[in-house]
């Protein structure tokens, strides 16, 4: 189950007393696949593990999984979903991407929008975005929450503690989703800023990809630091050994989908899962039906 020569855990933060910085982690490290032929084996066989332990796990049906991606424009959120789950059985996967909210989500708690589509036993759910928004873009544009989220003004004197409160939230619900056997997997894909230009110029000059660009695009690339440490922050303190975060360098997207799709194999084995066990009564009505249809076959 290998195909990857690559230690996982590199790229793995559980949380640590020394914080995490996003300039020491690379957007780019070696290939990990010798062409393209090379990388189409290597992910299949990697999606037909995911797709053999989703099974295994739909049986056994005591465990989900949530992968949570984020990560700024054009770092490959929607191709590297597509990549990772194309082989697996559609029956146990849910995907489940969040925009701007509603006027009907805005009228709830911030992280109700999402806690409604998490995973039931047995099936992987995959969270494109997410309730890391709230601490993420929000905490980049603040108007967002003092203006248009209609949260009581008493708490909106002190910001700091209103994005404190929140990943004690967010921190919260995590372990109440671990307790209950649906394990939580973030993905932060790090592009570089170079390499975002690059993707952002191929969206204007290749015709086949102007209705990926907005002008909106160039205005939050504006505010690229700000977005780093709001990354830094959130994923500092929200890293634990039950939910963490893997750091994917993203310049490259067949390494990030190699890396994405070997870290989610490697989250289902680790699971303690087995198919239903059946008992020597329950056999030998098994064996009465098997051969009964024999019989119907003229075997």
């Amino acid at each position: 189950m290998k195909n990857l020569d690559f230690d996982l855990s590199e790229l793995r933060f559980q949380g640590s007393k020394r914080r995490l910085r996003l300039a020491s982690r690379p957007t780019a490290i070696d290939k990990l696949y010798a062409g393209k032929k090379d990388y189409g084996k290597r992910l299949d066989a990697i999606r037909d593990d995911i797709d053999d332990l989703q099974n295994m796990m739909y049986a056994h049906d005591r465990y989900g999984l949530l992968c949570i991606f984020q990560a700024t424009d054009a770092a490959g959120k929607d191709s590297t979903i597509r990549a990772v789950i194309g082989g697996v059985n559609p029956h146990g996967i849910e995907v489940h991407s969040f925009k701007r909210p509603s006027d009907e989500e805005l009228d709830h708690d911030f992280m109700w929008r999402t806690t409604q589509h998490l995973p039931p036993r047995g099936r992987i759910g995959i969270f494109n975005r997410s309730y890391y928004e709230e601490v993420l873009i929000c905490k980049v544009h603040p108007e967002i929450v003092t203006q248009y989220q209609r949260v009581p003004s008493e708490h909106l004197a002190d910001l700091d503690a209103v994005w404190a409160g929140r990943y004690e939230d967010i921190r919260a619900l995590e372990r109440y989703a671990h307790r209950n056997g649906i394990h939580v997997l973030k993905f932060y894909l790090h592009l570089s800023k170079e390499e975002q230009a690059r993707r952002f110029l191929s969206r204007l000059v290749e015709p086949h990809k102007n209705w990926k660009f907005s002008e909106g695009d160039l205005e939050e690339r504006g505010y690229w630091d700000d977005y780093r440490r709001a990354y830094e922050d959130a994923i500092n303190e929200t890293a634990t050994p039950d939910s963490p975060w893997y750091v994917i360098p993203a310049d490259d997207k067949k390494n990030m989908r190699l890396l994405v799709a070997a870290a989610i194999r490697e989250k289902l084995a680790s699971l303690d899962m087995h198919y239903p066990l059946i008992d020597d009564a329950r056999r030998e009505e098994l064996k009465a039906f098997e051969a009964e249809l024999r019989r119907q076959l003229g075997g």
